[in-house]
């Protein structure tokens, strides 16, 4: 599975050895571009590298128009001739509850900003990942975590971030579900404990 989409995917995905056609479904959060404009490069890819194979995006209400108005602004009068033909995708709105390629998953609705943000509690075998997007330390994010053997959740600066989540509030967190494993992302200056590098392949 792939969470999240932000540029620049691909070559990221190639230098981790990550291979762009073992993705069978990607959950998206929230539709800003630091989270789906990886997204094209990656179409192409699976469009004209891959083996043709169903590709499942799950996100909030819209995802299919968004996506695909994404596709055609970056590619243009020939995406819908030539490479939309090629493209074998299927499009799922988040529910509370469901189930997709394979994996159960629950939809938690996070507080960012206007629009909002999708965490998703995803079953992977025995354990439970939950993945927040885009948050303010607010009482859903705590229904998301609460219970997951790992939390991917972001602390994006130090001090009171605009619709985020700071440092501070993401290390309030962690202590707050002690028995979680929690890894910190969207950072955007400096570090904090427990955060992801660069690049980082982190076991879980």
């Amino acid at each position: 599975m792939l969470l999240d989409a932000g540029a620049p995917l691909l070559p990221h995905m190639h230098r981790v050895g990550v291979e762009p056609s073992g993705i069978d479904v990607v959950f998206l959060t929230h539709f800003h571009g630091d989270h789906t404009l990886g997204l094209p490069p990656f179409v192409l890819h699976r469009i004209f590298v891959d083996k043709p194979r169903t590709l499942t995006f799950v996100g909030p209400d819209g995802v299919q128009e968004r996506l695909e108005s994404l596709f055609e602004v970056s590619w243009g009068i020939d995406w819908k001739p030539v490479m939309l033909p090629r493209f074998k995708a299927r499009y799922v709105t988040a529910r509370a509850k469901g189930q997709v390629a394979g994996y159960r998953y629950e939809t938690v609705k996070l507080d960012h900003g206007t629009a909002g943000s999708n965490g998703y509690r995803l079953h992977v075998g025995s354990k439970i990942l939950a993945y927040s997007g885009d948050t303010e330390p607010t009482a859903p994010l705590e229904r998301l975590v609460d219970g997951a053997d790992v939390a991917i959740v972001e602390a994006t600066g130090p001090g009171d971030v605009f619709s985020h989540m700071s440092w501070e509030a993401a290390a309030a967190l962690k202590k707050r579900h002690p028995k979680t494993r929690f890894v910190f992302n969207h950072l955007y200056s400096g570090t904090v404990a427990g955060a992801a590098k660069d690049l980082q392949v982190v076991e879980v």
